[in-house]
């Protein structure tokens, strides 16, 4: 048998794994880099776990319903040492939020998906802020708009990362 066939036969039993994996593993490891030793004076960092879980559902819808995002929350809350149940309560919601913009809209672009994700963002750190300051560890509300704005700023490079991981995982 050929080395060309062998690959192929290799593709056709680990692609239905890869396809399923991919997405939720590279979700993961998006929430992993709020573990890097980056010191900064405040939240600078975007939170890069979220970015991908919007960057999956709005490039494949199909592949998540909203209860994925109880999973991916635990997950990320575990990784990122955040308020235990925050993600598993706030990332189903943002899921159910695309859900309903999908039913609605007729069609979409680029510029309204990044809308929508911006709306999600600034969600999710506003959130992120309130469980903070009930918890009487927020700081200035003026804190956290920096945070947004460099969240939606990165949002189109995170989902070029996306866009690639989804080519390799269905072997395009």
């Amino acid at each position: 048998m050929s080395r060309s066939a062998l690959a192929s036969r290799y593709q056709q039993r680990t692609a239905p794994y890869r396809a399923r994996l991919v997405p939720i593993v590279s979700t993961i490891l998006a929430s992993c880099l709020a573990l890097l030793p980056i010191v900064s004076a405040g939240q600078m960092l975007p939170n890069f776990g979220l970015l991908a879980l919007l960057a999956w559902r709005l490039l494949r819808p199909e592949i998540w319903s909203a209860q994925m995002g109880i999973g991916l929350g635990l997950a990320h809350d575990l990784i990122t040492g955040g308020p235990l149940g925050l993600g598993m309560a706030l990332w189903p919601l943002l899921l159910m939020f695309f859900d309903f913009a999908d039913n609605r809209l007729q069609w979409r672009d680029h510029w309204i998906e990044w809308l929508l994700a911006a709306f999600a963002i600034a969600l999710a750190s506003l959130a992120d802020w309130k469980v903070a300051d009930l918890m009487r560890a927020a700081g200035p509300l003026s804190n956290v708009v920096p945070h947004i704005l460099i969240s939606i700023l990165f949002f189109p490079a995170v989902l070029r990362v996306v866009v690639m991981l989804d080519r390799w995982r269905l072997g395009r």
